[in-house]
């Protein structure tokens, strides 16, 4: 073989070897290709699955919002219902016991011995009782209902404490007991009459279970707080109970089996934990076995409003000070049947000369033209025909030829209602309300507009 043969096959086999090269490459470029493919294949399968996936989730939460939306309207509507219901129970529960109180008042009066009346009289301390009962559930469905709602603002402490003192202190002085106060002149940011009913709560408390030594209240300030503390030389609280106490109708053993102040009920300290809760203010208690205890309040301290009026309470009026209604025009706005019977009784034995109107049209017509002018008004607020008595009052006011004192006596405790009595210039009353309360006003209030 020639060397141009060599060469020949030389150039052959390289054009060979380039050719089986571009062979392999066209091939490996296919099978990528083709895997390739079957990978978008593959993705494409997978964001199939996926977006049904996504579109189903998708369709579960619009299902969930669906019913999360009528459970929501659901919730609403029964606390509206709820708020409805309590309103109604404040008014149709507490009315015949009312009634009673009344009715039970007058009845004393006609007792002619000493037997008899006391037999009224513990028929009386059990209306009493059954008033604080009733009266404290509807505050405790109220709270968890979120019915009743704070309205915050700077509210000085020492005219609480003078004003609950004032009502308190007789009670510690029947037992013997000392009730000292050691408050500094300082504002909490609060409600006032929620932290009133706590502090009166924790007082009462404070009185009914200490058999000797006293009770104080004082204050101390605590960084930017305040701290409001009962403290009592009581029988003291074992550690394990300390939580509990706070529960419903949890009950400890009053000292010597003091049956004169009552047994309680066990709901005081409930109610004052659900009020501190609501005002986000913290309770407390420390407690010595057999030495006593201390019950502590801690709220934010807060400057002084720029003017504080304080109102002055009204004083109580004895029996035998000037407490003479006979001839006294009283005219009584009120619905209730039982009401009306027992406000009649009532007013008969104390000599006066009332009428009886039901309604706004029926105030106006007991006026006789402004020939009959009354020297005092006592109205319910629910009336008649859906009148109200706090605009009936208002509609008196501007037909009447002087200023006549009213109360607005009412099963209705709100803040709102109490606050329209305020602009009215009116004195609300909370119902039931006790004959002897209802005579030392109004005994107060005709005296003080002659």
């Amino acid at each position: 073989m020639s060397l141009s043969d060599i060469d020949d096959v030389i150039r052959l086999q390289k054009i060979n070897a380039a050719l089986v090269d571009r062979v392999e490459q066209a091939m490996d470029q296919q099978r990528n290709a083709f895997s390739l493919f079957q990978t978008a294949i593959s993705l494409e399968g997978q964001v199939r699955r996926r977006t049904d996936e996504l579109t189903t989730a998708l369709h579960r939460l619009e299902e969930t919002n669906i019913e999360l939306a009528r459970q929501k309207d659901i919730s609403e509507r029964a606390n509206r219902s709820k708020t409805q219901f309590l309103a109604a129970a404040s008014h149709d529960i507490l009315q015949p016991l009312n009634a009673a109180q009344l009715t039970i008042s007058s009845l004393y009066d006609l007792q002619a011995s000493d037997q008899a009346r006391s037999m009224v009289n513990q028929v009386e301390r059990s209306l009493d009782t059954m008033n604080e009962l009733l009266r404290t559930l509807l505050d405790i469905s109220k709270l968890d209902a979120g019915v009743t709602m704070p309205r915050f603002a700077s509210v000085p402490i020492p005219p609480i404490l003078s004003s609950l003192l004032s009502d308190l202190r007789p009670i510690a002085e029947k037992k013997g007991l000392r009730l000292r106060v050691a408050v500094t002149n300082d504002c909490v940011y609060t409600d006032r009459l929620m932290l009133r009913r706590a502090l009166q709560n924790l007082i009462t408390n404070a009185i009914r279970y200490t058999d000797r030594g006293g009770v104080l209240i004082g204050t101390r300030r605590q960084g930017d707080d305040i701290a409001i503390e009962v403290i009592d030389t009581g029988p003291g609280i074992h550690e394990d109970q300390q939580e509990k106490i706070f529960e419903e109708f949890h009950r400890g053993p009053l000292p010597h089996g003091d049956a004169e102040h009552g047994t309680g009920l066990g709901l005081g300290l409930a109610i004052v934990r659900r009020l501190m809760t609501a005002l986000n203010h913290e309770v407390s208690v420390r407690s010595t076995p057999g030495k006593g205890s201390v019950f502590r309040i801690r709220a934010k301290r807060t400057d002084a409003p720029p003017s504080i009026i304080h109102a002055t309470p009204v004083a109580p009026v004895s029996a035998h000070s000037n407490a003479n209604l006979t001839g006294k025009k009283i005219l009584v706005i009120e619905n209730d049947p039982a009401v009306l019977e027992a406000m009649a009784g009532l007013l008969s034995n104390w000599g006066c000369l009332y009428r009886i109107a039901r309604s706004t049209s029926q105030s106006i017509a007991a006026l006789d033209g402004g020939d009959w002018l009354p020297d005092l008004i006592i109205a319910d607020h629910h009336l008649d025909f859906g009148d109200l008595g706090t605009d009936t009052l208002e509609r008196l006011f501007d037909i009447l030829p002087a200023r006549v004192p009213a109360i607005l006596a009412t099963a209705d405790a709100s803040q709102a209602l109490s606050e329209r009595a305020k602009q009215l210039g009116v004195e609300h009353l909370p119902k039931p309300v006790k004959p002897a309360q209802l005579r030392a006003l109004a005994t107060h209030l005709i005296n003080s507009n002659k």
